[in-house]
């Protein structure tokens, strides 16, 4: 397996200046971590090597994490100081993924000052500062591909925010996962610190920045979070009547699917998938917001984001049996050996069937109003699919929260009495 070597500079000396190289001839692919400080230090240029040089740690390491995508390689051999390993995790943890492996070499402290290295090395940063260092380089970065498009229902009222995602105006550069992935997962390259930086541009263009998403914890089942509760192990829905919190259900050929009560001011955010559909999250989120705040569910209106069509999702002829109970229509090829299968038609019915007013569903088969249920797998060029792009796919969300009510304006100024 291909390894590449990453030589810490900042936080120590060259290896040869140490008592011997720890690099070995054979090694193909040799990084320097210089930073600006160090871009004119000689001794290692005659390896072939790559030079690290940029005005920061993070833009050093995120121009390295970039190199070992564009080869294909996640094994890296750091070369570095006790300290200097300190502080490389901390960048690590924002800037990379489980999907890197790092083995980390040590040379002893005393190496740490030489006359050829001109000084000790750098102190070690506070966490924070290298959190903030990170998020303010991504910052600078422009977006991968267009800009930041957000879909809106026509279906919730002006009291709510909320919108659908779509894959533009990011920072993800990873083809499958450009450019506003907005999950960071342990089994892609997509890092935390590239995934937020994308949750703020959303939020600055949605209008709901600097307040955080707070995402489902999936597990393609039924359960309900009611905040202010305990929070489960894990659920698909939450539902809330809370100000100042953004519920959000991430999607990627599963359905994103926002509810409100304007009455009450309640919303909900559920994550369904095949399975999840089947179980029932849909209505089960409609149930928590009745039970939790005293909806009525001819009130509650729901607005189902883009998700993989009919067109496009398939399963396996046994899997079927469950949606062909719901509605024969949400599969129309029963005798396929991998029939196709309508979770949008299922959950609609299964919502109406729950009580829910079929005029309160926006959805595909709503024509009279902005179409916010595009098929994922279809539109490559606006969201991400992982039936269309396998497991290295990226993810958009459905997000919704209650707005902060207008202030009544007072009446006009004038001769202030006392108390």
């Amino acid at each position: 397996m291909a390894v590449a070597v990453l030589v810490d500079l900042i936080h120590g000396c060259c290896p040869e200046r140490s008592g011997g190289s720890l690099l070995e001839e054979s090694d193909p692919h040799v990084f320097l971590l210089c930073g600006k400080l160090h871009r004119n230090k000689s001794g290692f240029l005659s390896r072939n090597a790559q030079v690290l040089d940029s005005d920061s740690t993070a833009e050093c390491l995120f121009r390295f994490k970039r190199t070992l995508d564009r080869l294909d390689l996640s094994s890296v051999r750091v070369l570095t100081t006790a300290r200097g390993r300190e502080v490389l995790l901390r960048y690590q943890e924002l800037l990379f993924t489980a999907v890197y492996t790092f083995d980390y070499q040590l040379r002893p402290e005393q190496s740490l000052t030489c006359p050829g290295c001109g000084g000790s090395a750098h102190p070690v940063s506070p966490a924070d500062g290298v959190r903030e260092e990170v998020s303010g380089f991504l910052q600078q970065l422009p977006a991968v591909e267009g800009e930041v498009t957000v879909l809106r229902s026509t279906l919730i009222p002006d009291c709510f925010g909320h919108g659908f995602s779509t894959r533009t105006g990011g920072v993800s550069y990873i083809p499958t996962l450009s450019s506003m992935n907005l999950f960071s997962s342990s089994r892609r390259r997509d890092p935390v610190a590239v995934v937020m930086e994308n949750r703020r541009r959303l939020g600055l263009h949605a209008g709901f920045h600097p307040r955080p998403l707070r995402l489902v914890k999936v597990n393609h089942a039924s359960d309900v979070w009611v905040l202010g509760k305990a929070e489960p192990e894990s659920y698909d829905s939450m539902v809330t009547n809370q100000t100042g919190l953004v519920l959000a259900a991430p999607g990627a050929d599963c359905m994103p699917i926002l509810f409100a009560d304007p009455v009450q001011k309640v919303i909900g955010a559920a994550h369904a998938g095949w399975k999840g559909t089947v179980t029932g999250v849909a209505m089960a989120t409609v149930d928590a917001m009745v039970t939790g705040f005293g909806c009525r569910v001819s009130d509650i209106v729901v607005a189902v984001g883009p998700s993989v069509g009919v067109c496009c999702f398939t399963l396996e002829r046994q899997q079927v049996a469950d949606f062909t109970s719901i509605h024969p229509h949400c599969v129309p090829d029963p005798e396929s050996d991998k029939p196709h299968v309508d979770i949008r038609l299922a959950n609609r019915v299964l919502l109406q069937k729950g009580g829910v007013l079929p005029e309160n569903i926006h959805d595909n088969t709503v024509l009279d109003r902005p179409s916010v249920t595009l098929c994922t797998s279809c539109h490559p060029e606006n969201f991400f699919s992982h039936v269309r792009d396998g497991l290295n796919f990226g993810t958009q969300v459905g997000f919704l929260w209650i707005k902060e009510p207008e202030p009544e304006p007072g009446p006009p100024a004038g001769p202030q009495e006392g108390c």
